[in-house]
């Protein structure tokens, strides 16, 4: 248990900062699944509209440290290559 008013103080911020991260990563995954729908829909113009929204998203994530910098383009990366695959 914390004993000092920083240390107790930390852990009220991490609580609450814990929510707002969790929030974002589930927005960013949001995100990653409507251009996995569509891929999986075959439908090239809606995947290429949501893989243009996701970017910025993760890009966003990184900036905010919820998303590790590797992870978010290596996601964008994969992402880009299956859009990119539909015919």
């Amino acid at each position: 248990m914390a004993n000092t008013p920083q240390a107790k103080k930390r852990i009220r911020r991490n609580a609450s900062r814990a929510i707002v991260n969790g929030a974002r990563v589930s927005r960013i995954r949001t995100f990653i699944k409507a251009v996995e729908a569509a891929c999986i829909a075959g439908d090239k113009s809606v995947a290429t509209v949501a893989l243009k929204a996701a970017q910025p998203e993760m890009a966003r994530g990184v900036a905010r440290g919820v998303l590790h910098k590797n992870t978010a383009s290596r996601k964008f990366s994969r992402l880009t290559k299956r859009v990119a695959a539909l015919g």
